[in-house]
Formats: structure tokens, sequence, C-alpha cells
């Protein structure tokens, strides 16, 4: 009963300072915002996009802190060495629950340029966020039968903007959080992952491609189960693993044609098919080895 009113009151702590921040951080962009918008030119572009990843890396700094004051979660992180903050990164991992995107932050964070995600287009109406979201230039796909064209022609006119000044771009390959009900739906050849979507990623490489330092290669697991975000807010998430593995990106899919090459395409497909098949059995590898006991 006294762990429950506990959990209680992190979370409804932790949920009031990430709401708190989130209004004080977009409050303060929005200015910024209106200035990129009303004077489209290089250099007022170039300055503003800096004013608003330093004011979003402030947001992430405060959830790093409420994330630590609220539990004590320990972090198994390996792979970071090498990687710079004025560098383009492609950032590919596998996606769980929406405290991966926390996770994934809170891990690059100062490491890396602010990571720039691709949105469903429903989440541009999300209060307060979706405004940040734009401000950002995240890009917002519509993800449905019809659309695949126009996300496309969305996603290559925000890696366009996204050359301008160093940039993370992340994408869930997967396209959604991975559950066994989806898992068994797609009979996925995976035993912990979904079947990869390969679009988003050839399209980043596309526009943008011969700009990429590498691709760094994500993988997050939670020793404990996955967590729900309620879980992350009441610090009941007790430890994450996560790999990085910095990739050079072959050059013959630099620029390629996904949608008109066939042959690119079929290049592509089997990169990725690589890349996840050796994530499955890295994912499996480590829970595995979590199971063992101290001194096993």
């Amino acid at each position: 009963m006294l762990k429950r009113i506990g959990s209680t009151i992190k979370g409804s702590f932790a949920t009031s300072v990430l709401a708190v921040n989130a209004v004080a951080i977009c409050s303060t962009m929005l200015p910024v915002a209106l200035v990129k918008l009303a004077l489209p030119f290089g250099a007022v572009r170039r300055g503003a996009d800096r004013a608003l990843n330093a004011l979003a890396e402030s947001w992430i700094a405060v959830n790093g802190w409420w994330m630590a004051l609220v539990q004590r979660m320990h972090w198994d992180v390996q792979g970071l060495e090498g990687l710079r903050r004025k560098g383009w990164y492609l950032v590919s991992s596998n996606h769980q629950s929406w405290v991966d995107i926390l996770v994934l932050q809170k891990v690059f964070h100062r490491r890396v340029p602010f990571l720039k995600f691709f949105l469903k287009r429903q989440l541009l109406y999300v209060p307060v966020m979706g405004l940040a979201w734009w401000a950002l230039d995240f890009p917002f796909m519509k993800r449905r039968s019809g659309s695949r064209a126009a996300d496309l022609a969305t996603a290559r006119k925000a890696c366009e903007k996204f050359r301008q000044i160093p940039t993370s771009v992340m994408n869930f390959l997967e396209g959604t959080r991975f559950s066994a009900t989806k898992h068994d739906a797609q009979q996925s050849p995976y035993r912990h992952l979904l079947k990869p979507k390969v679009g988003g990623l050839a399209t980043a490489l596309s526009a943008m491609g011969e700009r990429f330092d590498a691709l760094l290669d994500v993988t997050i697991v939670y020793p404990g189960g996955v967590p729900t975000f309620w879980d992350l807010l009441s610090g009941q998430v007790r430890q994450v693993v996560v790999r990085v593995r910095e990739r050079e990106i072959p050059r013959d899919l630099l620029g390629g044609d996904y949608e008109g090459d066939p042959a690119f395409r079929a290049r592509m497909q089997t990169w990725v098919k690589d890349l996840w098949t050796e994530k499955d059995a890295r994912i499996e590898e480590l829970v595995v080895s979590l199971r063992q006991p101290v001194g096993a």
C-alpha cells in the first residue's frame, strides 16, 4: 500500500514537472518559430534552428533531472565513444514503448545533434508538444493507404531542411511499437522485432545521404519487462540496457531512387534485413545474458 502511494506521489510530481517544462519551453519557442516562418532566409533560418534546438535540449535536460529524481534507474549503455555534437547521423532503433523516446534523448543528450523523429500527422494536434514538433521541423506523416507518395515527399522536404545544420534523423524502422499481437499478425521472421519498413530510411538517405557521417544502430532492452510511460513517471523502471553501434552507410545506398529503381530497392532491403537479423540476435543474446545469475 505504501509503495503504491509512493509511486503515485512520484508519478504526480514527474507529470507536473513534465507538463510545466513543456509549456515553458514551447512558449519560448513560439516567437523564434514565427521569426523563422516570416523570414525564411538562410542565415535567419540557421540562427533560429540553433536557438530552437538549444531550447529543445534544455527540455531534455530537465526530463533527465526528474527521471533521476523519481527512481534509481541503472543505465547500462555502451557504444557512445567517438560521437560528435556537430555531426550528421541517421539513427535507427527497435521500438517497444513511449519510454524509448526519452531513453534515446537522454542517452544521446549533448553527444549528437538533437534527434528529429518521423511522426504520425495526428500528433501535430497534441496540445503544446505538437507546436514544438512543428517548430523543430519534425516531419509529419499521414501513414495511411494512398498517402505513400505524399509522405515520401514530406520526408524528403524535411530532410532537405536538415542539411542546413548538424542533425540526427531518428527512424523507428518497425513503424510502430512492438507487441506479441502485432508480431503474430505479421508472422514476423524475427523473435524480438516486427518487420522493418524501409521507405522512410531510404527517403532520408536519398535526400541527404552524403551528408550523414554514419548510421547509429541502437538496441534497447528492458530487463524488468517493457515499461509503460506511467512506469517511468512513477519510478518503477529499474534498469535499461542500450547498445549503440556506429555503422558506415554503404555508398551505393546514397542518393538512390527507392521507388523507381528496383535494383536499388533490392539493395536497400537486403542491407536493412541484414541489420535487423543481427539486431534480433543481439537482443536475444542480451536477454539470455541478463537472465543469468551473478557469478554464473
